[in-house]
């Protein structure tokens, strides 16, 4: 392990050498927790044994968006694997919204379905499952989203396998949708020995990919499993996940984190977010080439219609966040919006204004959307504040979504600022801060960037190492970028030059100062057949 690799674990926490060790060396035969201390992990295997043993048809209940998404592949590939006969649900999201509702409940239980496992969903259901169990319908809930305040507060389920449950034993509550199908997966395996022992391997692919896209923190047993399936999907069988490399013209062999977030995952969630997400499933579990093929490329195309609309809505969203430029929680609202793409939206608004940022379709009556929180403030206890005026919300600390009557908009807005207030959060946005304070830059050279990958994979709770350096010379300081967003710097330690790049900071070109303070990360740059180091800008003071 290099000294600099090993400077930034410890300021990250990991102090002691087997704990650096166990991080930069995860190992899936070892780290992964026991599945059997989920709660209600036996009830739920138990009830899908028996439907096993006597050809019940399973359906598997998901969600639109990619954790949903491949949280249902893997029950459908793995519970196949297992001799199930199985079917998949998956709502639309602007006729049924997020999660479970009764009428699909009813349909599915009129189409033969004899027991329903849902992903990425149902923990707060409490109304479409009381109408199931009245019905006589055994449902099983895997979720991970936030669940009442007791294990007295959950709905009636057959079981309810959730990490953040009240009275959960599980060692590691942040696990992604995919990651608790995963463990339902991995727990009828050991109980029954329904897959053979490596099999379960070969579903990371998509245990990687939810887990990702979700972004929850990637470290204890996130990271293991990401690691790991990352390898996985460099080799997938998958046709589907193949074609969709192919058509955004990713090497396989060349996937990492950064290209499931910003690469494949708007191609899967475009599904979703303008249509319905079923063609993204269809993608994920698909065995045939020219099917695979075809429908990557109407995943590409949507894709593009997406970034239309909501560079369009984006534009509106910014006009209006400014007329309420005072508010130190943002609501924002539109009928032309898609709701689709508000979550998007919602998160960009969010990053410009450092504020709390709620972006809403109104529809006739009611408006529903997409909300996103920064520092300290969680947004799912904000809407809780405001649940008297919400017709529904549900989320986790920094995504949420939520329905209520339009005419509810301005008590919504008060409530949420009243809740800013009550707790004094003060101003939420933060310098970063981080990993290592520099005075020179020579360490940033290829062999440090390829010492640092050891601590990939990168994400939440696991950022990539960020570097500052409070005095540096601006050589060179040009926008570039079809539009002059970016810009291209040329910075100096007063030993040696060094080429960076600041991604969105093009309009600040003009009036940058001959010194600078830089925050950034060390990157490689490729133009031109030739590789080298580059720092990648993310704050200048």
């Amino acid at each position: 392990m290099s000294e600099l690799v090993e400077t930034i674990l410890k300021n990250r926490g990991y102090t002691q050498k087997a704990e650096r060790e166990r991080f930069l060396r995860p190992r899936y035969d070892q780290h992964p927790h026991d599945p059997k201390r989920l709660p209600d992990i036996g009830a739920a295997t138990e009830r899908v044994k028996r439907a096993i043993d006597a050809g019940e048809t399973i359906t598997v209940y998901g969600d639109y968006d990619i954790d949903g998404l491949s949280a249902a592949a893997l029950l459908l590939d793995g519970l196949t694997a297992m001799g199930a006969r199985v079917e998949r649900y998956i709502p639309d999201r602007f006729q049924e919204g997020y999660g479970i509702n009764a009428k699909a409940l009813q349909r599915l239980q009129g189409a033969g379905a004899g027991l329903i496992i849902t992903v990425d969903c149902g923990s707060v259901s409490y109304e479409p499952l009381a109408w199931a169990a009245e019905a006589g319908l055994d449902v099983i809930v895997t979720d991970h989203h936030e669940t009442g305040a007791s294990a007295a507060d959950l709905p009636p389920a057959v079981a309810i396998v959730n990490p953040k449950r009240p009275d959960s034993d599980y060692a590691f509550s942040d696990l992604a949708g995919v990651g608790v199908a995963f463990k339902l997966i991995r727990a009828l395996q050991h109980d029954y020995q329904l897959l053979p022992p490596g099999r379960e391997k070969w579903l990371l692919d998509l245990v990687a990919l939810g887990t990702v896209c979700d972004v929850v923190d990637l470290i204890d047993e996130n990271r293991v499993l990401v690691s790991y399936g990352l390898e996985v999907f460099r080799r997938t069988p998958r046709v589907g996940l193949q074609a969709l490399a192919k058509v955004a013209g990713l090497p396989l062999e060349a996937v990492d984190t950064y290209h499931f977030g910003f690469v494949l995952g708007p191609r899967l969630n475009a599904a979703g977010r303008l249509e319905h997400a079923l063609r993204a499933l269809e993608v994920l579990t698909t065995a045939d080439k020219s099917e695979a093929l075809a429908a990557a490329r109407e995943l590409d195309e949507l894709n593009s219609q997406r970034r239309i609309q909501q560079d369009e809505i984006l534009e509106l969203a910014r006009q209006q966040a400014e007329e309420y430029a005072d508010d130190p929680v943002l609501v924002l609202s539109h009928p032309d919006w898609n709701h689709g793409i508000v979550g998007i939206v919602a998160s960009k608004i969010m990053e410009q204004y450092k504020k709390p940022t709620i972006i809403l379709q109104e529809q006739t009556d009611m408006a529903k959307g997409s909300a996103r929180s920064l520092g300290e403030f969680s947004m799912v206890a904000a809407l809780r504040s405001a649940d008297a005026v919400l017709d529904t919300y549900g989320g986790h600390q920094v995504a949420a979504g939520c329905r209520l009557p339009k005419d509810n908009i301005p008590a919504l807005r008060e409530a949420l600022h009243r809740y800013y207030a009550q707790h004094q959060f003060g101003d939420l946005a933060t310098t970063p801060e981080p990993d290592m304070t520099l005075e020179h830059l020579g360490d940033m050279r290829e062999d440090t960037y390829q010492a640092l990958q050891s601590l990939a994979p990168f994400g939440k709770g696991n950022p990539r190492p960020l570097f500052y350096a409070p005095d540096l010379g601006v050589r060179r300081a040009d926008p570039v970028g079809k539009a002059g967003d970016h810009l291209k710097l040329t910075l100096t330690d007063g030993s040696a030059d060094h080429e960076a790049i600041a991604f969105g900071f093009g309009a600040r070109a003009a009036s940058i100062d001959d010194t600078v303070g830089a925050w950034f990360e060390l990157d490689m740059n490729t133009y031109k057949g030739r590789t080298r180091p580059q720092l990648r800008v993310t704050e200048l003071t």
